[in-house]
Formats: C-alpha cells, sequence, structure tokens
C-alpha cells in the first residue's frame, strides 16, 4: 500500500531559513552595487544595476543591508531630478534612457508610504518619461513596423530586441502602477512585441536576430539583410540581445493584466523564446554562449573563439526561474535546467575572494549595430567577437545587474513560494532528489540539496 510520507517537517524545516537568505545577491551588491549606483550618471547601465537593487530591498526589506542599498539608488535618482521632479539634463532620442526610470517606481512607492509629498518628484519624473515615451518618441512611420518605437534617433525605422527591456518594460511598470486599466496602453505595449517577434523570430533556430529595419535601404542599415525571409534582420544572433528580451518578456507578462487580449499572445511568445534557450544552453557548463547558435569551436577571423558570456546567461537564468514562478512555465520540466543554469553562473563567471568580495567575469561590454558612420558593427559573426567596442571585461554593470536578477530570482525559487508537497513513497528502497523547497529533481544536483530514501531524507552538498 502507497504510504504518503512528509518528510518536509523532517528535513526541511531546518533549512527554511537559509533558502530565504540573501545569499549571492547580497555578495554581489556589497561588492559592487554601490559603485555602480549611487553617483552615478542618468545612463541604462547604472539604471539597471540601481533597479536590481531596489529589487533586492523589496525582497528583503529587513535585511540590514537593504536600508544602505536603497539611499544608493535614491541618491542615484536625486542626483537626476529636481525635489519637484524635473531631469536636469535628460537626454531624448534613446530607448536606453527611458529604461533608469524603473528606479522611480520602488522609491515613489517606499517614499510616499513615509510621506506622501515625499514620493511627489519621482511620480513626476516617471509621469514625464511616459508621457514622452508614449506620445512625444519617435515611431516608425512605415508600413511595416507602424508605430513601433525606434531604437534610437541615430537608428532610424530600427528595432533591436534591447529596446523591449529598456522602453515597453518601463511602460508596463508605470500602467501597472498608475494606470493597470488602460486597454489601449497595454495593446501599444504588445504591438511592440508582436511586431519585432514577427520579423526576427527564425523558427529553424529557435532564435531572434539582434535588430530590425523597416528601411533596409537606409544607410544606417548598412548591416541588414535584403532579401526574403528575413529581410532588413542583422546576421547573427546575439546572447545578451536576445537576453534583453526574454527578460522584458517576463517583467511585463508579470504586469499585464491577464484578461487582456493580447496577453495570450505574448505568452505564446515567450514559450517560444524559452525552447530557444533551452534548445541553446550548453549542456557541459549549463550557461550560453556570446553567439548563440556556435559554440566554443567557432573562431573569429583574427582568432578569437566564441565564448560563454556572463550577461547573456544571467539573463537568460532570471527569465526562465521567473517564469517558472509565474507559471508560464512548467515547474517540472523547466526547474532542472534553471536550477542548472544558476550553478552555471557560479561555476563559470564568479570567484570569491577570502573576505566576502564575489566578482563576475566574461562580460560582453557592449554590441550594437552600425550606424553609417561606424561600418565595423556590421552584425557579423566576427564583430560580435573581434570589434573594437566588444571587449570581454569583468564587473561591469550589466553582468552586475543581471546576475543579481537572476540570484533574486533563484532565492525565491529555493524559498518555495508554493505550498509544499507531501511525497508519495510506494518504494521504502527508492532514492528521490529534491531541492530546498521540496521540488523534485531528477538527479543528484550541484549545490545543496534533499536526499530521500525510504522514510528517511537527509541534507547533502553536491559537487
Amino acid at each position: 500500500m502507497k504510504r504518503i510520507i512528509n518528510f518536509v517537517a523532517a528535513a526541511i524545516l531546518s533549512l527554511t531559513a537559509a533558502a530565504q537568505t540573501p545569499d549571492y545577491s547580497a555578495s554581489m551588491i556589497r561588492s559592487h552595487g554601490e559603485e555602480w549606483s549611487a553617483g552615478k550618471s542618468w545612463d541604462y547601465v547604472s539604471g539597471l544595476v540601481a533597479k536590481t537593487i531596489l529589487m533586492y530591498c523589496r525582497q528583503y526589506p529587513d535585511d540590514e543591508l537593504a536600508a544602505e542599498a536603497y539611499g544608493w539608488c535614491k541618491t542615484y535618482a536625486d542626483n537626476s531630478i529636481d525635489p519637484s521632479g524635473n531631469f536636469y539634463n535628460f537626454k531624448k532620442g534613446s530607448l536606453d534612457n527611458i529604461a533608469s526610470g524603473k528606479v522611480l517606481f520602488d522609491l515613489y512607492a517606499r517614499e510616499s508610504a513615509v510621506a506622501p509629498a515625499s514620493g511627489d518628484r519621482y511620480r513626476q519624473a516617471a509621469d514625464y518619461l511616459y508621457r514622452y515615451l508614449r506620445n512625444d518618441y519617435t515611431r516608425i512611420s512605415l508600413d511595416e513596423g507602424k508605430d513601433c518605437f525606434i531604437h534610437k534617433n541615430s537608428y532610424p525605422y530600427q528595432m533591436w530586441l534591447d529596446g523591449l527591456y529598456m522602453g515597453a518594460a518601463f511602460y508596463a511598470e508605470y500602467l501597472s502602477v498608475f494606470a493597470p486599466d488602460d486597454e489601449e496602453g497595454w495593446a501599444d505595449i504588445a504591438l511592440q512585441f508582436t511586431t519585432i517577434h514577427s520579423h526576427t523570430y527564425d523558427a529553424s533556430k529557435s532564435l531572434c536576430y539582434h535588430g530590425w529595419s523597416a528601411k533596409p535601404s537606409d544607410s544606417n542599415s548598412f548591416w541588414a539583410n535584403r532579401s526574403e525571409p528575413f529581410k532588413g534582420c542583422s546576421r547573427e544572433f546575439w546572447g545578451r540581445g536576445m537576453g534583453w528580451y526574454a527578460a522584458a518578456l517576463v517583467d511585463v507578462l508579470e504586469l499585464m493584466p491577464r484578461s487582456h487580449a493580447d496577453y495570450g499572445e505574448l505568452a505564446a511568445i515567450f514559450a517560444q523564446v524559452s525552447d530557444g534557450i533551452a534548445r541553446w544552453q550548453d549542456d557541459a557548463s549549463g550557461v550560453w554562449y556570446q553567439l548563440l547558435q556556435y559554440d566554443s569551436s567557432f573562431v573569429s577571423a583574427k582568432g578569437r573563439r566564441n565564448y560563454l558570456e556572463a550577461s547573456a546567461s544571467s539573463m537568460f537564468t532570471y527569465a526562465l526561474l521567473k517564469g517558472i514562478r509565474l507559471g508560464l512555465l512548467d515547474d517540472a520540466e523547466w526547474g532542472p535546467l534553471a536550477m542548472k543554469a544558476y550553478e552555471g553562473l557560479l561555476d563559470t563567471f564568479i570567484t570569491e575572494e577570502s573576505g566576502g568580495r564575489v566578482d563576475i567575469h566574461n562580460i560582453c561590454r557592449s554590441a550594437g549595430l552600425g550606424p553609417a558612420y561606424n561600418l565595423e558593427r556590421n552584425g557579423s559573426a566576427d564583430y560580435y567577437l573581434d570589434g573594437s567596442d566588444v571587449n570581454i571585461v569583468s564587473n561591469e554593470g550589466k553582468g552586475i545587474g543581471s546576475f543579481i536578477m537572476a540570484s533574486l530570482e533563484y532565492e525565491r525559487y529555493l524559498a518555495g513560494e508554493s505550498a509544499l508537497r507531501p511525497v508519495l513513497a510506494d518504494d521504502p528502497t527508492a532514492v528521490r532528489f529534491y531541492d530546498l523547497s521540496g521540488r523534485r529533481l531528477s538527479a543528484a544536483p550541484k549545490g545543496l540539496y534533499i536526499e530521500q530514501r525510504g522514510e528517511v531524507a537527509t541534507k547533502k552538498l553536491g559537487r
């Protein structure tokens, strides 16, 4: 007869506090957070780090680090907006400069809770960015891509995967806070995703090309393919471009009302993107390459091998773990893959010093497409490996911020936000493996896990 054995009380209870304690998210913030947030200028890289620090503060409000780190982020915003919420020197014409506005929502919520008037400056600044984006920011006027945001003024007619994280995700967070019932606004956001996906998604590779131009004949679109079926697309699948896109999808799907007419289509796009992430995950390391469709055997004209890249790998890990949390991905199928990815981040990119400092390595510093005065940025595989602006660096903000995001989701996953279920043990000799929240694993993983033999459950550390 099958017996129901609830080993959670016996083996998991003592681990719950450890599972809910910040680990690498806090270590990365202590090591590099202040450098990349407080005192920095209003740009998307510093904004990314500041936003992820605020995510930490929300997830661990009573943690000792949260109070200090929150102050860095407040300083970051206050250096760019005056007490009335006016920007000192906001540069128009780039979705990148919209992305930093994501810090304003957490600051508004927290400061308003203390004193309503003290949050006004952040609301005013968010209103300004929202009105500029929705009403005045340049959109594509051609039939193909009509009403979609261009990436920057220097890239007319172009949409990049990066831009969905910069613009559409800010737009969604604004609506969720201040206008959740704005059906037209949510449809406008969905249009950005459905348009770029329809032009860049290659079903044979399960990946999206980095950029698309609605007017390939434009001189700034010199990198674009001129023939079908991917007319106007760049030529390669860049890891971080796909990472920004995947992160934008889960962030928007978390906030968009599920009753909205476009929710199902965006969820289907995320499912396709997730399939591509899984397909091109490196089996040995669990992480991903700079150029997604190649492995390390691909060598550029100058002799540089394709390499495992930290920021893209962190963004993919974040997107998968958050997709599981939101119910967009099945935990039983995707949990082991996401766990392997996070362990791969630690093994491949993170080094630790005795004093507690952690560093992150193998970050692509930058990559782009054109414009016409920079013909080197041609979207080729050689460019993504050898371009003069495509250096491999350590402790850069895009790697730091994305790793904090992945770590926060990993810590939520371990903490187990869903109810723990009892385990059916019909064979007392069977061996089962679980993570710290009681989720079943197909095999013993690296890191801390639970092994159950019959009715006996023990904590073990896999290596």
